[in-house]
């Protein structure tokens, strides 16, 4: 396989390269520190299969370009896009090969899994969604955490979204409330709690660290060699 990375001087963007190694044909980070060409003007049109981002989302616009311009798919692993940038990414999916996901992870996938399932056998119950994250991070609710509102919502087409609760708001049975914690150098702690008034079920997945982000897009990357255009995601990889 033959990548170029977006965002390569960032924590996973450096991750992800120390994994593939030779594999790296090109990068871009808008820090241009380390020699590392700013943008893909500067970089120029290589060889490439993949197009793995985790700069920001508002860079979205020139990675699907870029994409394009060298046939290459594109693996999205940034979060907090705009419904505009939402839309770009549809539409470039319709030209290219397009993975798309609030989060990498087999594991988030697995638990947004078992989140619907469980709300399916719980139709009446009221569900919680709780993501803890660093200090740092930039967007809230977490993408991960609106991975797991949507998968509930395929059981739930009726569910709304709370997203930081406050004030007079009093608990409506359509909806879900989505908390975000920001807390030190926490990686990720995803947590979906289901409750029907007799009975408390509580799925959780913890993120121990980055690295798991790093090998999840790496392998999501491979699992998109060859594929026809068309927007992709976890539930792709778990078949």
């Amino acid at each position: 396989m033959k990548a170029v990375i977006c965002g390569a001087n960032g924590a996973m963007g450096k991750l992800i390269c120390g994994i593939l190694g030779d594999e790296v044909v090109g990068k871009v980070s808008l820090d241009g520190e380390n020699g590392v060409p700013q943008t893909f003007e500067e970089l120029g049109p290589v060889e490439a299969d993949v197009v793995i981002d985790f700069s920001h989302h508002s860079s979205i616009r020139d990675v699907l370009a870029y994409a394009k311009r060298i046939g290459a798919a594109a693996v999205i692993g940034t979060t907090g896009h705009t419904e505009e940038e939402k839309a770009m990414i549809s539409d470039a999916a319709r030209e290219i090969p397009v993975f798309f996901t609030g989060n990498v992870s087999l594991g988030v996938a697995v638990l947004c899994r078992l989140a619907k399932q469980a709300a399916s056998f719980f139709p009446d119950a009221d569900i919680e969604i709780v993501e803890t994250h660093h200090n740092r991070k930039v967007d809230a609710p977490s993408g991960t955490a609106l991975m797991l509102f949507d998968a509930i919502r395929q059981v739930r087409p009726q569910a709304v979204a709370n997203c930081g609760r406050s004030g007079e708001c009093k608990r409506t049975k359509e909806e879900i409330g989505i908390s975000s914690l920001r807390l030190a150098n926490v990686v990720g702690i995803h947590e979906v709690h289901i409750h029907t008034g007799t009975q408390c079920l509580t799925l959780k997945h913890e993120a121990v660290t980055r690295a798991m982000l790093a090998d999840g897009a790496v392998d999501a990357a491979r699992f998109m060699l060859g594929k026809p255009k068309g927007l992709y995601n976890m539930e792709d990889i778990l078949g």
